[in-house]
């Protein structure tokens, strides 16, 4: 490999050498590699020779890169606000009491499974981080009444 050019710069370098520069020249579009199937043409023209190290490459290509991000986000629409689920809007502790619906005939293995049940829909982690307030407020109040329970439970 020559310095400063690639692999295969060398090679249609090497081509000119071998076929003559005044072959190439009459054929006036480059060269033709055999046992390519049709082959492709090598343009003769190669253009200014610029040399970078790999950051300055890598920088160089940056601008056009920016452009089309700042593009390709200004041209994204915003997404609609998330609508808050009505279930989180009821957080007083009589409107959870009656979902969580605890009798004198519900178990320790009941209550637990109320438990599960409830924090599968209402638990913080699993709504959006603009409902997790409301979330938290019913996890709060379901964790206590079905706390009280099994606490009654025990005291029967």
């Amino acid at each position: 490999m020559l310095f400063g050019q690639s692999v295969f710069q060398s090679v249609l370098t090497r081509l000119k050498q071998e076929h003559g520069e005044g072959e190439a020249e009459e054929a006036g579009t480059g060269f033709r590699i055999k046992g390519l199937g049709m082959g492709f043409v090598a343009p003769q023209d190669d253009g200014p020779v610029v040399t970078a190290t790999g950051t300055e490459a890598y920088f160089a290509f940056l601008p056009d890169v920016a452009e089309i991000a700042i593009e390709s986000v200004l041209a994204q629409e915003q997404p609609p606000a998330p609508v808050i689920p009505a279930h989180l809007l009821r957080l007083t502790t009589e409107e959870i009491a009656s979902e969580l619906d605890i009798t004198a005939a519900d178990t320790e293995a009941t209550l637990g499974e109320k438990r599960r049940h409830f924090a599968k829909a209402n638990h913080p982690d699993g709504v959006a981080p603009e409902f997790r307030e409301n979330a938290n407020t019913r996890m709060k109040t379901a964790n206590l009444l079905i706390d009280t329970a099994i606490k009654g439970l025990f005291w029967r």
